[in-house]
C-alpha cells in the first residue's frame, strides 16, 4: 500500500494497469477517476526523476552509461512495493 496522499489526485496509469492485472485483467470497481491509496502517485523528488531521465536518454543517444542503473534504481518502484498476490 502506498503512503502517498490520494486526496484529489488522479490514479497513476501504471498503478491502474497493475490493479487490473491483479484482478484477472478487469479494472476493479474501486479504481476510478480519483486515486486510491494503492493508485496514488508515488512521492518522488522531481530532480531525481529529471536526472534519471536525462541519463537514460543520454545513454540511448550516445551509448555512454553514466550511472543510469543507479539513478533509475534510486527512484521509487511501484512494481516492487506490493507483495506477490497469493
Amino acid at each position: 500500500m502506498s503512503t502517498a496522499k490520494s486526496e484529489g489526485q488522479q490514479p497513476e496509469a501504471l498503478a491502474t494497469f497493475a490493479e487490473a492485472a491483479r484482478a484477472d485483467g478487469k479494472k476493479p470497481a474501486d479504481v476510478g477517476l480519483t486515486a486510491t491509496s494503492d493508485t496514488a502517485p508515488l512521492e518522488t523528488d522531481p530532480r531525481a526523476k529529471d536526472e534519471a531521465a536525462t541519463k537514460v536518454l543520454k545513454r540511448g543517444a550516445t551509448g555512454e552509461d553514466e550511472g543510469v542503473d543507479a539513478a533509475v534504481d534510486a527512484l521509487p518502484d511501484r512494481t516492487s512495493n506490493k507483495p506477490d498476490p497469493a
